[in-house]
């Protein structure tokens, strides 16, 4: 009888030493929970709303102004009027460098019938800079909005103040850009950025084709 007493009384303490560790797992398993908690509330604030409006402002406004050539106050495409008449064809289209310090044709060649056609201010402005540059006579308009056409070799009687009013003669071309053909060079400026002069007397955008109409019923 006394070795089951002795028996009893040993698993019993058994019992009590192993309850408090079997206690303490639970405190520490509910622990973990909330970790989980914790890590999912710290990620979705990051990933959702800090991202969102990071990416929104920066790839929208930024890219729209530079893309139009004409964009600005008066400049919408087509608004210009071309500097020969008739309407000349182009002998060497606008071909801008990667880099400005590379070799490029920055601006549009217009064919003329012969030397001495007039040449005629595409837009009203203010006369900049009427000269001689290196070998070639060369002629400057200052239209505003910090756009500037210049046209060479052209022979002018104007001189830097001149104002002139869209369509008038600024002055005539003169032999030597286009070999044995006649031409004229024309480039046009926004600061110090060329940009494609076509663009400024014609609309450069490419078109788009709609559907066909349902035809009518009945």
């Amino acid at each position: 009888m006394k070795s089951l007493a002795s028996i009893s009384t040993l698993v019993g303490a058994l019992l009590l030493a192993l309850a408090p560790v079997t206690a303490s797992a639970g405190p520490g398993q509910a622990g973990r929970a909330p970790a989980g908690v914790a890590s999912g509330a710290a990620t979705g604030p990051a990933t959702g709303p800090a991202a969102g409006p990071a990416a929104g402002p920066a790839s929208g406004p930024a890219a729209g102004p530079a893309s139009g050539p004409a964009a600005g106050a008066g400049t919408e495409a087509g608004a210009w009027s071309w500097p020969l008449n008739p309407r000349p064809a182009v002998a060497r289209a606008f071909d801008p460098p990667a880099r400005p310090w590379l070799s490029g044709h920055r601006g549009v060649d217009l064919r003329a019938a012969h030397d001495g056609v007039p040449v005629t201010s595409p837009a009203a402005g203010t006369v900049s800079f009427a000269g001689v540059v290196v070998d070639r006579a060369v002629i400057t308009v200052d239209h505003g909005n910090g756009l500037r056409s210049s046209f060479e070799p052209v022979r002018s009687d104007l001189g830097a103040g001149a104002v002139v009013a869209e369509g008038d003669v600024l002055g005539w071309i003169q032999p030597g850009h286009c070999g044995p053909a006649h031409c004229v060079h024309w480039g046009v400026r926004r600061g110090d950025v060329y940009l494609n002069p076509l663009g400024f007397v014609t609309d450069l955008r490419p078109s788009v084709l709609l559907p066909p109409r349902d035809p009518a019923p009945g």
